[in-house]
């Protein structure tokens, strides 16, 4: 037998059903010893015993960690299609024959359980939908040793299941809700259900779960600015509301624009409660907890993207494909159901567990953007953040490469005639202007000259903006030219022309600098038809369009899409919105749905995109919605009805 399998042996000998569930440290201690006893194993054998580790070495990494939370999918399926995880059709299933029984999940979890794993948390899919889930829980409640039977679930199916779950043995429940807005609810998770799942959350505080814990992943433009009625909600329940950062994963169309920091939320908060008071936490816990002083509940941030946890990492998963995941973010897997198919005994499976254990990182692969050092520094800082807006990213990428590529010289795009530094992201390679009228002024400024080639003149951010000597700068206005300093030299950048706003004198396309315009309400009201034809007409009006409630979803939809404007249309400004309104009317006599949206700030720029886009994605919605039921739809009379404020004076049309 090989040396590592007579080491495993005895240190499970060693540990036993009682050491492991001993309360003190004293008791667990004495473990090893007494077993030698009570075994009666003479010479290496107990001196092995008697210095055995505390914990399993084929579930401690080489880094030290000691993994004793294991997490089982019990199925890929799920009920819901939520935006950030699954795409709207779907994934492609594994052949139940392919998957884990239940007889299975019980062989791997009892031998993890025998080797240190204290807690198992069941997930999907959805694991509330598998069948056998109760007798699964109640099969898991009868292993030694387990402390803790967790699930997390959707909500969907948790008020009928859980009393039979909880006699079972389910004694920890994370939620999934990640809006309190019905509406939004069926716009994120692209089907129906927001009270089941508020019904559930209470079914599980009356049964005494403390806490119930409910996880809201926070996205950038869809549900940050909910963040204060989530912990309003914790006000008299005793819930644990946990902000999850938006995390990349295989077909949610993650980008960095839609993240929001755990110290942007955390300013956001303190902004409303500066009482907020953090609470002590265990080593190995992922999330950073928080309490308003004589709330019945709590609030914790899962910091996976801006302050990762690797170092502290407990955890392991089995797919439900019955493959061992040391790593969430990880590619490597091993099947441990091939492995226990073709008859592998204990120790085998023990061996390869241990192997692949061992093979686990120092830290999970980050995205591309997280790899720059600054961008770290960025995401910890919320007023940067909140200054940019969802131009962040494009902040981020540019602060993290500009400084290291000083006084390298530009190179021209030959298609586009636009500048860019040499070895450039796609994205770094926007017109000059455009970085300093997005104000990102902090590193370079470039000068032109007619009958030169640019070069460049990189700055302090001390300078920016600074005037000297004969270098004044002048009021930004169209057809202006703005000056900055350069350690005693100036940079001459061009402004728009006089006739287009959002090209320069050469005709590139360039947004305007609006920072020499004074502050003024504005406010616009856009309008957009769409022509459904009779059938589909009539199951909007009764609301029977098997996607959900049309008119609910295009307003949700068209607000979002109001808040997003400067995302999908390159040159608007982040601008703040006090106002944004959407509503669906039904005009019979067409068979058509009449949008109207309107949009209101204050501020420098005017609002007429954001009221256009807002009714132009509430009818792209109701399209989408419908094409099911006919493609014969037409989207028409798109157009700005009014708008307010602003130097062109206000426009009606009649």
């Amino acid at each position: 037998m090989a040396a590592a399998a007579v080491w495993g042996r005895l240190v499970r000998g060693a540990r036993g059903a009682a050491a492991r569930r001993a309360c003190s440290t004293g008791a667990r201690a004495r473990a090893p010893a007494a077993a030698a006893q009570e075994l009666q194993i003479p010479g290496r054998g107990r001196f092995l015993l008697e210095h055995a580790a505390p914990f399993s070495p084929f579930l401690t990494d080489s880094f030290g960690r000691q993994h004793n939370y294991l997490r089982i999918s019990l199925t890929e399926k799920c009920n819901l299609r939520c935006q950030y995880c699954m795409p709207e059709e779907g994934v492609k299933l594994t052949p139940k024959s392919e998957l884990l029984t239940a007889q299975e999940i019980i062989t791997l979890a009892r031998l993890f359980v025998k080797e240190g794993v204290e807690k198992i948390r069941l997930t999907g899919g959805e694991p509330l939908i598998r069948p056998d889930v109760v007798d699964i829980v109640g099969q898991l409640y009868k292993l030694e040793g387990l402390k803790t039977i967790a699930v997390t679930t959707n909500g969907i199916n948790l008020t009928r299941l859980l009393p039979r779950l909880k006699e079972a043995g389910l004694n920890a429940i994370n939620i999934s809700l990640d809006t309190l807005v019905p509406a939004k609810f069926e716009f994120i998770v692209r089907r129906k259900g927001f009270h089941k799942v508020m019904e559930g959350i209470h079914k599980a505080t009356e049964l005494g779960y403390r806490p119930v814990k409910v996880n809201c992943v926070v996205m950038r433009g869809l549900n940050e600015d909910e963040l204060l009625d989530f912990v309003d909600f914790t006000k008299d329940l005793p819930l644990d509301v946990r902000f999850i950062e938006y995390m990349p994963f295989d077909g949610n169309k993650w980008n960095f624009k839609k993240m929001v920091s755990y110290k942007e939320m955390l300013d956001t908060i303190k902004q409303r409660w500066p009482e907020l008071e953090r609470l002590p936490c265990e080593t190995s816990s992922t999330a950073k907890s928080y309490k308003v002083p004589h709330f019945q509940g709590q609030i914790s941030f899962i910091t996976s993207m801006s302050e990762h946890f690797c170092g502290s990492c407990n955890r392991l998963r089995i797919t439900a494909d019955g493959n061992l995941k040391v790593c969430l973010f990880g590619n490597s897997e091993v099947s441990l159901r091939d492995h226990l198919r073709s008859g592998a005994s204990e120790e085998e499976l023990v061996q390869i567990i241990g192997a692949a254990v061992g093979r686990k990182k120092k830290q999970h692969a980050e995205p591309t953007l997280m790899s720059f050092p600054l961008c770290q520094d960025a995401l910890q800082n919320p007023s940067n953040s909140k200054q940019w807006g969802h131009t962040f990213s494009h902040w981020l990428t540019l602060r993290a490469s500009l400084p290291r590529q000083k006084g390298k010289a530009l190179m021209k795009n030959k298609l586009t005639g636009q500048l860019f530094l040499p070895r450039s992201h796609p994205e770094q390679q926007w017109h000059i202007t455009g970085i300093l009228q997005t104000q990102l002024r902090g590193y370079c400024v470039f000068q032109k000259d007619s009958s030169s080639t640019f070069d460049t003149k990189c700055l302090d951010t001390s300078l920016v903006g600074q005037v000297s000597g004969d270098c004044q700068s002048k009021e930004a206005s169209s057809g202006s030219e703005f000056y900055t300093m350069d350690l005693g030299s100036c940079t001459k950048v061009p402004r728009a022309s006089d006739n287009l706003t959002h090209t320069d004198e050469e005709g590139r396309a360039t947004m305007v600098d609006v920072g020499g315009k004074p502050d003024s309400r504005r406010s616009a009201v856009a309008g957009a038809v769409v022509l459904l034809g009779e059938k589909a007409f009539g199951m909007v009006r009764q609301n029977q369009v098997k996607k959900g409630d049309v008119l609910a979803v295009a307003q949700i939809a068209g607000i979002q899409g109001a808040k997003l404007t400067s995302q999908l249309i390159p040159l608007c400004h982040n601008i703040p919105l006090y106002h944004v309104e959407v509503s669906l009317s039904l005009d019979e006599a067409r068979y058509a749905v009449v949008i109207r949206s309107s949009c209101q700030t204050w501020g420098r720029t005017g609002v007429e995109m954001e009221a256009l886009t807002a009714a132009s994605l509430a009818a792209l919605t109701v399209y989408d919605m419908c094409k099911a039921v006919t493609h014969d739809i037409v989207i028409e009379d798109v157009k700005l009805l009014s708008k307010t404020g602003g130097q062109r004076g206000d426009f009606s049309r009649v």
